[in-house]
């Protein structure tokens, strides 16, 4: 079997992790400019996308079979596969009289394998390599990630737009950019079974029942936590308004002038949004992490749960004004791209606080499980509210909707010294 030391981690943590992030920008941000391309309602589409973030609310129910069955390179390399052809599947229903429910479909099954690859890449990054390399690897990881958001929502929807002007038919371009879907991420299944490593600790364990009392067991140490309560409102309610706010920032964009929306075309979307908005949501995140090592986590709490929230008002002025200037409209979002990036890394540090002890990794994924449901299910019902209220009053009520990320904020304990360095 051959050692992990041979393997250079920069032949396969790049890839790994810009492999990781293609599906969920897919499922998540694609999935939605593409039906909003393709006539469908506010309405449908927020609750039906909004369901397809359950599976990485329940993904750690599952996660303790990523470890009784079979290695978790092997479990990297099947999913990919399948991702690569889920794609490829999509692009085929673009074209039939029920897409709506057939691409759903897919999207559900690519939903839960990408968060299934989720479990198996981040513990095979951890079996893969030693601590001080998984330290070191991990900006890479990060930057890797925001890499491939910053080709799905910017290249590729700008991609569509040309398609789309060329073609004149938007089941066509979506058919085509998730053809170059999959055959990218099918590229990526047959290097990453080349190139992964063979970790010699990489192995299912010999005793599965242990296992399952130990999973159990996991659940209800987090359950007992102190102040468990006052975590869940935190997971569950820090953005109840950023995520009904996030999940309508799509279509408003992208909506024409006469029913409220900004009326940029895909083209202009990829731009403003899908990269030069990633790229001020990175520089953010990058600068949160840096301060909250130099002061800490509890002096830092406040400044960064302002700095989420108060640039929302960023949508208020952008409906209420409707300027017309590409310029004003991707300032105004690197703004309130920049503040969510700067301000989440505070988050970011909760869960990583909440998880610190024994069963870290397992309670950390519970964390995620939580704040994955805090998305979905306001997720759900914004479209619905988008329409009775219209994108201006909308926004205002997604601000006044951050109000209990505040209360919750104020109840939380934090050690003056977690998270600073020093």
């Amino acid at each position: 079997m051959e050692a992990t030391e041979q393997r250079n981690p920069w032949r396969w943590i790049p890839t790994l992790y810009f492999g990781q992030g293609i599906p969920y920008v897919v499922v998540m941000t694609l999935a939605t400019v593409m039906y909003k391309n393709t006539g469908f309602s506010n309405t449908d589409i927020a609750l039906y996308t909004g369901w397809l973030y359950l599976p990485w609310v329940i993904k750690p129910l599952w996660s303790p079979l990523v470890e009784m069955f079979g290695t978790r390179r092997r479990w990297v390399v099947a999913l990919q596969f399948l991702l690569g052809t889920c794609m490829a599947m999509v692009a085929l229903t673009t074209h039939l009289p029920l897409f709506f429910q057939a691409s759903l479909a897919v999207l559900w099954l690519m939903a839960f394998s990408s968060a299934t690859h989720d479990i198996a890449a981040d513990g095979f990054y951890m079996l893969a390599l030693r601590k001080q390399q998984q330290a070191a690897y991990v900006g890479v990881r990060s930057t890797f990630y925001r890499a491939a958001t910053i080709l799905g929502q910017g290249a590729l929807v700008s991609l569509s737009g040309v398609l789309i002007e060329r073609h004149g038919d938007a089941q066509t371009a979506w058919s085509i950019v998730f053809f170059v879907l999959g055959a990218l991420f099918l590229t990526l299944f047959a290097w990453h079974a080349l190139v992964l490593p063979r970790p010699a600790a990489d192995q299912p364990p010999p005793a599965g029942k242990q296992l399952y009392r130990e999973f159990f067991d996991t659940f209800g140490a987090f359950f007992r936590k102190d102040g468990i309560v006052v975590i869940l409102a935190f997971l569950l309610l820090f953005r109840l308004g950023e995520a009904q706010l996030l999940k309508m920032a799509t279509p408003f964009l992208l909506d024409p002038r006469d029913v409220g929306g900004l009326g940029l075309s895909n083209k202009d979307y990829g731009f403003a949004y899908g990269t030069v908005g990633i790229l001020a949501l990175t520089l953010g995140g990058l600068l949160g992490g840096v301060t909250i090592a130099r002061f800490g986590l509890k002096k830092c709490l406040w400044p960064m749960a302002l700095a989420v929230h108060v640039p929302d008002l960023v949508f208020v002025y952008l409906s209420t004004m409707m300027p017309s200037s590409l310029t004003t409209i991707t300032g105004a979002i690197a703004l309130e791209q920049f503040g969510y990036g700067f301000g989440f890394a505070s988050y970011l540090m909760f869960m990583i606080m909440v998880s610190d002890g024994a069963h870290k990794t397992a309670h950390y994924a519970i964390c995620t499980g939580f704040m994955a449901l805090g998305m979905m299910a306001p997720q759900m019902a914004s479209g619905w509210i988008q329409q009775q209220l219209g994108y201006q009053h909308f926004f205002i009520y997604a601000c006044l909707a951050t109000v209990p990320a505040f209360a919750v904020t104020a109840l939380i304990k934090v050690d003056p010294a977690f998270g600073r360095e020093g």
